[in-house]
């Protein structure tokens, strides 16, 4: 006996915002292995239930995973003879339908909940992500979230990067710079992220590239992390004008264009860490304007 429990799984699917394909057996004549009314799921790794296996599922499992690929939206239809052409000696005829569920989307991973944050999830919200927003303090969540967004209260912010899931987008814009740079550790360590982006200024970068240095990073890993952020055709210490720009880098990203390059020189950040040399290691918290990238 089959077990079809895909019901269950496309639930999960959508909680988790994974696209899939259903495919449905919409008929079937002579022999099939499956009767009418048969579903199974497919995504981009996964199959769920069954339309009876063979070469049949095998070439409905290949047209599914190019619908997802392609992003294709429009249900489609189409007709199988299972005879020796197809693999199969069933002799008889399916129609199968492909229906797309769900779109693909990014999962963005926030920490802090200021200004530029509130700002900056209006426009997200309306983009291909789902965001996953910290913050320790309570009282500074806005009471109606946009939809896709999910806050969570944390006494332990950095504790919280591992339980995230691979792949994530990344963005930093706490209160507090050793929260900060405590947190750039946590994600450089995960070693998986899509995208990690810290509000900051420039000055920022240079001390926290020196101790991270400081404290055995490769400049590899360093380099993973983006700071400034946001594209520098919009500029403005506005929070609404931050937001367009870094909601700008992050689309800019997923669409797969290359990002600019904003980090210091070798030869300016050669002379920056013989200036540090003489300066103490832990970062107090600057004005506004040197947190805006």
């Amino acid at each position: 006996m089959f077990k079809d429990n895909w019901i269950h799984e496309l639930a999960k699917l959508e909680e988790n915002y994974e696209p899939c394909v259903m495919v449905t057996v919409l008929e079937d004549r002579g022999s099939v292995p499956r009767d009418a009314g048969t579903k199974m799921l497919v995504t981009r790794d996964r199959i769920i239930a069954t339309i009876g296996g063979g070469h049949l599922e095998h070439v409905a499992t290949k047209m599914a995973r190019e619908m997802l690929i392609a992003s294709e939206k429009s249900l489609k239809v189409e007709r199988f003879n299972l005879g020796a052409r197809l693999g199969q000696c069933c002799g008889g005829m399916a129609t199968l339908s492909f229906e797309p569920i769900g779109t693909q989307q990014n999962h963005l991973v926030l920490f802090g909940a200021g200004h530029v944050a509130k700002a900056l999830l209006h426009i997200v919200a309306t983009l291909p992500f789902r965001v996953t927003w910290f913050d320790e303090r309570e009282e500074v969540f806005p009471e109606t979230l946009p939809h896709g967004v999910k806050k969570l209260v944390s006494d332990d912010p950095v504790g919280e990067v591992k339980h995230m899931p691979p792949n994530s987008y990344y963005l930093v814009m706490t209160h507090n710079h050793q929260l900060d740079f405590d947190l750039t550790k946590a994600i450089i360590d995960r070693e998986d992220s899509r995208y990690f982006g810290m509000i900051g200024s420039l000055t920022k970068r240079k001390k926290f590239d020196f101790r991270l240095e400081q404290r055995g990073y490769s400049q590899e890993q360093i380099e993973t992390m983006i700071c400034p952020i946001g594209i520098s055709a919009v500029n403005g210490k506005h929070p609404a004008e931050i937001a367009v720009s870094v909601a700008g880098e992050l689309i800019a990203h997923y669409q797969g264009q290359a990002l600019e390059q904003k980090r210091p020189t070798k030869q300016y950040r050669n002379q920056d860490l013989t200036d540090q040399h003489s300066q103490p290691s832990d970062v107090g918290e600057p004005p506004l304007e040197e947190k805006i990238a």
